[in-house]
């Protein structure tokens, strides 16, 4: 198992090119279930979780090419039941089971797992399937489907935290085949669904309403295959933004969408960070001096739960005081603890993290405990006075595409070593 060695105090500078979004591209692998014929996705990340969904699909019966970012997938031929062992260990595979539902009217599904940040159940994607006329139920761990046929259906999405992303995805992918008109009501609006609802549309599917609360599908007979560019993945973008503000440097994203993670970027702002639209570019560079924000995580367009955690290193480097509100996942501040091992004054009083900032931090060994509190510590490890060693950070492999590389490039003193 690999770790990251890191040198501390080296400011970021240079440019960094965004890859594409490991939240978009894996419904639209799923996507591809949907038809028989060849789909060829562009953009497309070189990350374990696409590494999981390529496997995924082989063990439904499709076949999976890679070619440097671009995939080709067929699903000539299929089976309903996928790999247990597979499936189980990554939360964006129950995808799978909307599109497998609509063309073989039948499947058998692991309940999946991915990062342990709260629990995450699927009755909001039981329940927009079960009103699309499924019949479901959970045995030995699967989550098992059938379906004659789906019949379009008004359902409504919403959930304790807000609209389920997932959830839409696999409504909205099942009801291409449906029978009539499906109208999904609070439904997730982040960029992720309206790239997928493009591709669904490219491949012949008729929707509309994608990025807004009520999605509109107009069940069609059959789909056909099409090509796609996945969009820039905007939690890279955000992550790389705010290292570039914590480590005092000047990053230039190059192929970011500034209106992707407009939430991110406001803060930043408030926080006295400058950023500059350059082109099509966006170039990051600390002020004077940071301020404390406040930060309360919400569904899109609002502040995003996955950046949570690196806005807090930022805020503990930032003189006064900042409250961190959770409002999506109850388990996400598992990250704080290990920050105390650099020197941070972070206090959890149920859903919110009170930071008192401005504290020096320095090197320490520390452990990964999900995706995004990888890539938290990795920014508190290029702040810190001296060494810092970054464990378990296959975390960080699952959703940034050679992050070490690309900070390497920006002049970051990161080696990846083997786990002592």
């Amino acid at each position: 198992m690999d770790s990251l060695l890191i040198q501390g105090g080296v400011p970021l500078h240079g440019e960094v090119t965004i890859s594409g979004a490991k939240n978009a591209v894996l419904p639209i692998m799923a996507a591809t279930l949907l038809t028989a014929e060849k789909c060829v996705i562009h953009r497309a990340p070189n990350l374990t979780d696409v590494s999981f969904m390529g496997d995924i699909l082989k063990s439904l019966g499709a076949t999976v090419s890679i070619d440097g970012n671009s995939i080709s997938i067929q699903a000539a031929r299929l089976t309903g039941v996928g790999d247990y062992d597979l499936i189980r260990k990554m939360r964006g595979s129950i995808c799978i089971l909307g599109p497998l539902l609509a063309r073989l009217h039948h499947a058998r599904v692991s309940l999946p797992g991915g990062c342990v940040i709260g629990s995450r159940p699927i009755d909001l994607h039981r329940k927009g399937l079960e009103a699309l006329g499924a019949t479901i139920t959970i045995e030995s761990g699967y989550v098992v489907a059938h379906a004659p046929q789906l019949e379009g259906a008004d359902i409504f999405l919403g959930g304790r935290a807000g609209p389920t992303v997932l959830g839409t995805a696999n409504v909205m992918m099942a009801a291409t085949l449906a029978k009539g008109t499906t109208v999904i009501e609070s439904a997730a609006c982040e960029p992720e669904i309206t790239d997928l609802a493009d591709f669904l549309i490219a491949m012949g599917a008729k929707i509309t309403g994608a990025g807004s609360p009520t999605i509109r599908i107009h069940g069609v007979d059959q789909l056909h295959g099409a090509e796609h560019e996945v969009i820039p993945d905007r939690i890279e973008a955000a992550t790389f933004a705010i290292a570039a503000a914590a480590t005092n440097g000047e990053v230039t994203l190059k192929g970011a969408r500034a209106d992707h993670f407009g939430a991110v970027i406001d803060k930043l702002r408030e926080a006295g960070v400058k950023i500059d639209r350059r082109g099509p570019d966006i170039v990051i560079k600390r002020g004077s001096e940071l301020k404390p924000v406040d930060v309360t995580t919400m569904p899109y367009s609002g502040f995003p739960t996955d950046a949570q955690a690196q806005m807090m290193v930022l805020m503990a480097l930032s003189p006064g005081t900042s409250i961190m509100t959770e409002r999506i996942f109850e388990s996400r501040f598992m990250h704080v603890s290990e920050l105390a091992r650099l020197g941070t004054d972070i206090a959890i009083e149920g859903p919110s993290s009170i930071v008192k900032g401005g504290r020096p931090m320095s090197g320490a060994p520390i452990m990964a405990s999900d995706l995004r509190a990888s890539a938290a510590l990795v920014i508190a490890g290029m702040v810190a006075r001296g060494e810092t060693l970054v464990n378990r950070i296959y975390h960080l492999d699952r959703g940034y595409e050679n992050i070490d590389t690309k900070l390497k490039m920006l002049g970051a003193k990161i080696e990846r070593v083997e786990e002592p």
